[in-house]
């Protein structure tokens, strides 16, 4: 228990898994296919995504455990660590997964798209869960790969396999609109936490002992990842988040230009800036003057 082992290759994976390679670059696996599931902590070299029906334990993906539920879609992106730590088996496991190289997306559209897609760097309790249709929709991209990799491959092998990927991620993204949307109560809370997060830091001495807070500090406090934390407000917002912190700082500095005598240096040491040209900056490229123009016409 506790050891990672590297799956670097897709015919790695096969392999720990007993099952034969068809294309060295990318893999379709249904589980009924693998007798047994050792359970093991693996550090990916590739891109997967997980539909998994049934499974045994918790799911350990970075610093979290999660109990998988049916129907959800579980993202991991090379350098990630994922897999069950408990040292033991799952007798005929159930599920699916679509494991694919980034060498694979080499050279094609979808490799420069693929920064678009941040749900692979989701904490696995932010996974996709699925309606029955949307499910299937997933299984049919599924199906479609499988079909190619059954090909004898020939020139048309890869743009065939990618293009099919890119339609299943796109059907994610779309996916997690969806559950954006269907959490709007559960997203205001968030925010709410976020803007309660965001007036204790300032009210606080951090500014001045660590600067201004980043996405990924807001997020770590929140309990969320960044990417999906900063998905998130950007959805419910209309705004990046790195936006909603420095219009937050803004607001912030324009209080302190209103209320008190302090010299904008000082009111930009005050609120975290190392230096004083940055604030300036920062305020004119959001409030559209200079400090000093926004104090002399309140």
């Amino acid at each position: 228990m506790g050891d990672i082992i590297n799956i670097n290759s897709i015919h790695d994976y096969n392999e720990f898994l007993g099952i034969e390679t068809l294309n060295p670059l990318v893999t379709f696996i249904d589980f009924k296919d693998v007798k047994v599931l050792k359970h093991k902590k693996k550090l990916y070299g590739f891109y997967g995504i997980y539909l998994k029906e049934k499974i045994h334990g918790k799911l350990t993906y970075g610093r979290s455990q999660y109990d998988y539920q049916e129907g959800t879609l579980v993202f991991v992106a090379p350098g990630q660590v994922a897999g069950i730590d408990d040292g033991g088996e799952t007798p005929n496991p159930e599920g699916y997964c679509l494991l694919f190289h980034p060498d694979l997306l080499r050279g094609t559209s979808l490799a420069k798209k693929m920064k678009e897609y941040t749900f692979f760097s989701y904490e696995v309790n932010e996974a996709l869960h699925m309606s029955e249709r949307e499910r299937q929709t997933i299984f049919n991209c599924f199906t479609e790969i499988e079909e190619e990799l059954h090909h004898r491959i020939d020139k048309h092998s890869r743009s065939i396999i990618t293009s099919n990927i890119e339609v299943l991620l796109n059907h994610c993204l779309r996916f997690y609109d969806r559950q954006f949307a269907t959490r709007e109560a559960i997203n205001r809370d968030v925010l709410t936490r976020f803007e309660e997060l965001m007036t204790g830091y300032f009210d606080s001495d951090k500014p001045e002992q660590i600067g201004l807070p980043s996405v990924a500090w807001c997020a770590d406090q929140l309990h969320f990842s960044a990417n999906y934390f900063g998905d998130l407000v950007k959805k419910e917002t209309g705004k990046s988040a790195i936006e909603y912190i420095h219009l937050t700082v803004i607001n912030r500095v324009k209080d302190l230009l209103a209320s008190t005598n302090k010299t904008v240096s000082e009111i930009a040491y005050e609120v975290g800036f190392q230096y004083p040209h940055h604030l300036s900056r920062m305020f004119k490229k959001v409030a559209g003057c200079t400090p000093n123009e926004y104090r002399s016409a309140i």
